[in-house]
């Protein structure tokens, strides 16, 4: 089994999408995929939140949450607003454990950026450190992305976890000067491949359309690497 954790630069860069994107191509390759999700804030008890998204384009059904809070905050704050218990490490870990017994392949999807505090002193810094897990950098394609990019892989390297690759989280059909130098740049700046781009609107297709369309969206080598560990 393998299990990768999904990170953004900050949040709303694609990548509940790209999380989804990467189940349904690792399904297509015949694995079987789990997608734990640590933390989900801004919806209630019973409403659809990101794991429902992956699993409605992916067609994944084992998609597992460990807390979630009613209010679209940073997962601490939204705990102590709520006046409800923050998630514990462990209980991350042991979900992830739990599926990846039963899995090829667990998707750990962050919430933001890797130091976004999930509770206090804890961030997908320490859960990916946990976990021992290669993590994927989502990342937006136009400006600033070159710096957040950078300061987010810089601080995966400074607690000595690998970033398998930069993917893009959504890729314009008409890209501009700035997300055409970025593609370039990135790699040259931050040491890590771009190993995809999810062309934007990809959350609006139907599940045949993303599933049969996703593992277009990525270098095949690298996924192939990937998911082998």
């Amino acid at each position: 089994m393998t299990v990768v954790v999904v990170t953004g630069t900050s949040t709303d860069v694609g990548k509940t999408v790209a999380t989804a994107a990467l189940a349904a191509t690792a399904v297509d390759a015949g694995l079987t995929v789990a997608v734990c999700k640590p933390v989900q804030t801004g919806m209630g008890a019973d409403e659809p939140g990101d794991l429902a998204e992956v699993g409605r384009l992916a067609g994944v059904t084992s998609l597992v949450e460990c807390a979630r809070y009613p209010e679209p905050l940073a997962p601490e704050t939204a705990a102590t607003r709520a006046g409800m218990p923050m998630v514990a490490l462990d209980d991350i870990t042991a979900a992830v454990a739990d599926a990846a017994a039963r899995h090829d392949l667990v998707l750990v999807e962050g919430a933001g950026g890797v130091l976004v505090r999930l509770a206090t002193d804890l961030t997908m810094l320490d859960v990916a450190t946990a976990l021992d897990a290669p993590v994927v950098v989502v990342a937006d394609g136009g400006l600033g992305t070159l710096n957040h990019t950078e300061l987010t892989v810089d601080a995966l390297r400074g607690r000595g976890l690998t970033t398998a690759g930069i993917v893009i989280g959504s890729w314009p059909a008409e890209p501009d000067l700035a997300t055409r130098c970025n593609r370039d740049d990135l790699p040259r700046l931050t040491g890590v491949t771009v190993a995809g781009a999810v062309p934007a609107g990809a959350g609006a297709m139907t599940r045949p359309e993303f599933c049969s369309q996703a593992p277009s969206w990525f270098d095949t080598e690298w996924v192939t690497g990937l998911v082998s560990g």
